[in-house]
């Protein structure tokens, strides 16, 4: 019989520590594809976040360094730097990537370094138990907001797609969902071309994927996935916030 699916070489055959219902594993399994695909498993080098996706080096067949807590554009830069010749990629959340980590994410884009970030999106601080994030909705109920995010004393929800697409620097920025097929074969396709363009020396690039995380936002899966859509994307709409070579073209 013809093999028509089958588990990306570049993802390990390991069970996920993740909860029911999460996301990552549909993200893990985008990005081993890409690199599959690409044929760049012995080329690309990983970053791991501190949050839900700490032990990221563990799903990966290719190489994977820890870094602490939001530097993981920082260690990027570092190893693209020294060794050029290889794809590497951050893979970090919200919190790890748009608070602590904010300056690392922004200085790398501004200086435009040739390094692919995946950027995990689900509103909420979801290892450390449920926490208000910067990515947090207007209202929404977290353990650190039980009343609802109140944005006159908390801030607006940060937008890191619309922020970086001001810089200069950046070569793509997009923002994708995992919510459904459909957004999940655009996912593929954007993570995918985040790779390539680093393969073409292009500069930085950045793929926001808005997900879901049903343990710490008090829903079932389905419901998580049904809020992503009628909540999260009105506030984080899915598209291309900067591409540098397709505007050049006049695409």
């Amino acid at each position: 019989m013809a093999v028509v699916f089958e588990k990306p070489k570049s993802l390990a055959d390991v069970p996920l520590h993740y909860c029911p219902g999460c996301p990552h594993g549909i993200i893990h399994r985008l990005v081993a594809e890409a690199i599959d695909e690409l044929g760049i498993e012995g080329k690309a080098i990983g970053v791991a976040p501190v949050g839900c996706a700490v032990m990221a080096y563990d799903y990966f067949t290719c190489d994977m360094i820890e870094a602490a807590h939001g530097r993981a554009p920082a260690i990027a830069t570092g190893i693209k730097r020294c060794r050029p010749e290889n794809i590497v990629f951050t893979y970090q959340g919200d919190g790890d990537l748009a608070s602590i980590g904010m300056a690392e994410t922004v200085h790398a884009a501004a200086r435009n370094e040739n390094i692919t970030v995946i950027f995990v999106n689900n509103a909420i601080y979801g290892m450390t138990g449920g926490q208000m994030a910067p990515t947090s909705l207007p209202g929404q109920v977290t353990q650190t907001s039980p009343y609802g995010r109140d944005v006159n004393h908390c801030g607006w929800p940060i937008r890191v797609c619309e922020m970086l697409s001001t810089l200069e620097g950046p070569e793509f920025i997009t923002r994708v969902a995992v919510n459904n097929v459909k957004n999940v074969n655009a996912a593929k396709k954007a993570i995918k071309k985040a790779f390539q363009n680093q393969m073409e020396g292009k500069g930085f690039n950045l793929v926001e994927v808005v997900s879901a995380c049903p343990t710490n936002w008090g829903m079932t899966p389905q419901q998580a996935l049904q809020w992503v859509e009628s909540d999260m994307l009105p506030y984080y709409p899915l598209g291309v916030y900067k591409d540098r070579t397709a505007a050049k073209e006049g695409k």
